[in-house]
């Protein structure tokens, strides 16, 4: 199901290159069992009613950023404008304060035309840091996009 969700050219559009498509079996299996096999947890799956919707996850970074954990998330397209990665980043920020209980900035990079990530950032109180002109490109276009930064309080 991980694979047959992911494997769609919308989700991939607001998502970084590393993220094959098409996504394959392999993929997946390859995925799973990387973070299966992580010392600390750090990608999860996206659950609306006991299935199977999306994933998300955060990398903690390190030497001067140490106290920084960068957040990712996707949502099956037919979840969108549910709530659902409202919902999910909530749970993240509070797995993140579990598991890194010493990061004081959660911060999302969201491609320009991603207005829907942008909301869901929002809703849990993450405001835009900045605009990075022509910073990324996708699918051969150069485009904006935009740091979201969430402070914890310390």
């Amino acid at each position: 199901r991980f694979a047959t969700l992911i494997n769609n050219k919308h989700i991939w559009d607001t998502v970084r290159d590393i993220l094959p498509h098409p996504y394959t079996l392999t993929d997946a299996e390859s995925f799973l069992q990387h973070s299966i096999s992580a010392k600390t947890p750090t990608n999860f799956a996206v659950l609306s009613n006991g299935e199977l919707v999306g994933g998300i996850g955060f990398i903690p970074k390190e030497d001067v950023y140490k106290y920084n954990a960068e957040i990712g998330y996707w949502i099956a397209e037919e979840f969108w404008g549910k709530g659902i990665a409202t919902a999910a980043i909530a749970a993240i920020v509070n797995k993140i304060r579990e598991l890194s209980p010493l990061t004081i900035r959660i911060y999302a990079e969201i491609f320009a035309h991603n207005k829907g990530s942008m909301r869901a950032l929002e809703k849990n109180g993450f405001v835009l840091e900045s605009v990075r002109r022509k910073n990324v490109v996708k699918n051969g276009i150069i485009m904006d996009d935009h740091v979201y930064v969430l402070f914890l309080e310390k």
